[in-house]
């Protein structure tokens, strides 16, 4: 019996560090927006609909042009819509198969839009990670060399942060005062029980 463990936060708020911790702990991680973008590349199906959509700059060379993409979907939020409605079908069934090929007792799905895409309805718990507004801005302008208003569109493109954590099952706080480790260290504690108790009564 393998849980599935959705693992979810805002832009800048440090979900996919958490993920590395799990992975440290030899847990299996599935990154929604590394796959998607692969798919986007992979998949037939999947390019012929951005380029209808997008148009052709959307590739070069085959390859995503992922600026192009994101020039265009930051500014308008019809745009972003569309295009996760076009990855996000492919992105699901693509998560369900390795899910089903996981040996380890849980799995985690990392992916900044599991409510909104529907896709936290397939999983048993979901970690939320939260991060002060003023922290994930200054992260992610560090990170993506963008300015705090471009960073802001972006985040206002995205759920609530506040009600977002309010639909996690769990809150792990990453706002550089309290540690990660140990919070995702009492989760995989937590997690590990859970699968032993489930397999022992079946």
């Amino acid at each position: 019996m393998v849980l599935r463990i959705g693992l979810t936060g805002g832009i800048g708020s440090g979900k996919t560090t958490v993920a590395k911790v799990f992975e440290v702990l030899g847990i299996p991680v599935y990154y929604a927006d590394e796959a998607a973008r692969r798919l986007m590349n992979e998949n037939e199906e999947l390019k012929t609909a951005v380029i209808e959509n997008f148009g052709k700059a959307s590739y070069k060379n085959g390859e995503l042009d992922r600026k192009y993409i994101s020039s265009i979907v930051f500014e308008n939020k019809d745009k972003l819509d569309l295009l996760n409605s076009i990855t996000h079908p492919a992105t699901l069934q693509d998560a369900e198969q390795w899910m089903n090929k996981q040996i380890a007792p849980y799995t985690i799905k990392e992916a900044a839009l599991l409510f909104d895409s529907g896709s936290a309805l397939h999983l048993d718990k979901v970690i939320g990670v939260f991060a002060p507004l003023h922290i994930r801005i200054k992260r992610v302008m560090d990170r993506d060399g963008l300015s705090e208003e471009e960073v802001m569109k972006r985040i206002n493109r995205q759920m609530d942060e506040d009600m977002k954590m309010k639909h996690c099952d769990f809150v792990i706080t990453n706002d550089e005062q309290q540690l990660v480790i140990p919070q995702v260290l009492k989760l995989h504690e937590k997690f590990n029980t859970t699968v032993v108790r489930k397999s022992q009564k079946e």
